[in-house]
């Protein structure tokens, strides 16, 4: 038994990121934003799993407006930390949720579960429609580049 726990905490061992095991493009976007310290764990993890969704996103994304940003890595970062102040708000929210007496706790985990998805989603979509919009509008371009001069 003692071998099993002891495999299992390498294996959670090893899942563990730090701020370090991400781009430097994170790290701007957190010292930029004034991340709190609070937030760093979920951050790192957001966008270390999201990689994926945020790729396929900015490969649709025209040229145009893929131009406003330097590279994926600039992208990803800030659809990372939306994600994840977003996640909490909605997390936050969904504590004071009050659910129908006839849903087991199987239907609210899959119903929050359902809701997240979405509203991380959103976040990737909300991303690809501010940098269409920036490619036109200076100020608004200013504010993306501003986050990553060094």
């Amino acid at each position: 038994m003692s071998e099993i726990n002891s495999n299992e905490d390498q294996i959670i061992e090893e899942t563990v990121y730090t701020l370090n095991d991400c781009s430097p493009e994170l790290r701007q976007v957190v010292k930029f934003e004034e991340v709190p310290a609070e937030l760093i764990d979920m951050l790192v993890n957001v966008y270390k799993v999201s990689e994926p969704t945020s790729r396929e996103a900015w490969n649709a994304l025209p040229a145009s407006a893929q131009n406003v940003l330097d590279n994926f890595e600039q992208f990803h970062s800030l659809v990372a930390l939306s994600q994840s102040y977003s996640g909490v708000d909605f997390l936050g929210e969904m504590q004071d949720t009050k659910f129908p007496e006839d849903m087991g706790a199987e239907e609210q985990a899959e119903y929050k579960a359902s809701m997240l998805d979405k509203v991380l989603v959103n976040c990737v979509k909300d991303m690809c429609k501010q940098l269409k919009k920036a490619r036109r509008n200076p100020p608004m371009k200013r504010e993306f580049t501003e986050i990553f001069q060094k």
